[in-house]
């Protein structure tokens, strides 16, 4: 399962944003033992060190990244990507270059809390709770 993490969904873990956190943090665990190939678009990696950096210091920040940056593919933003994404019928272009990054990455699957702004999309969009709940359905749990 190739899931790109949409920006909300990461910082719901490294910020402990409640009630978001829990499945989000199960589905980082998933990713950190192999059951998911995690991506990232190389934008959700500079939105989130400044972010983090805002919130808990550089320091912190450059530690998170490393992390991040040591467990998931990063799905690169090209002009080929910007420019499919600028085509798109979407409210929010950096939703569209998320959408666009995860295709030509390979991608199955988006994950985020923000659903609603993938509407227009080529790939299944899950919310965190959904996509811990077809996973557990795939498990037999």
């Amino acid at each position: 399962m190739k899931v790109l993490f949409d920006t909300n969904v990461v910082l719901d873990v490294l910020l402990d944003r409640e009630p978001f956190s829990k499945e989000a943090l199960y589905l980082l665990s998933e990713v950190e033992r192999g059951e998911i190939t995690g991506y990232l678009c190389a934008r959700t990696v500079t939105t989130i060190f400044y972010l983090l950096s805002k919130a808990l210091g550089t320091a912190e920040a450059r530690r998170h990244t490393k992390s991040l940056l040591s467990l998931f593919i990063v799905a690169p933003v090209s002009r080929v990507v910007l420019e499919n994404a600028i085509n798109l019928d979407f409210r929010d272009f950096e939703d569209a270059v998320i959408h666009e990054a995860a295709l030509h990455a390979g991608a199955n699957y988006i994950v985020t809390r923000n659903v609603s702004d993938f509407k227009s999309t080529k790939l299944p969009v899950y919310k965190p709770d959904e996509l811990v709940a077809i996973i557990k359905i795939l498990r037999g749990e």
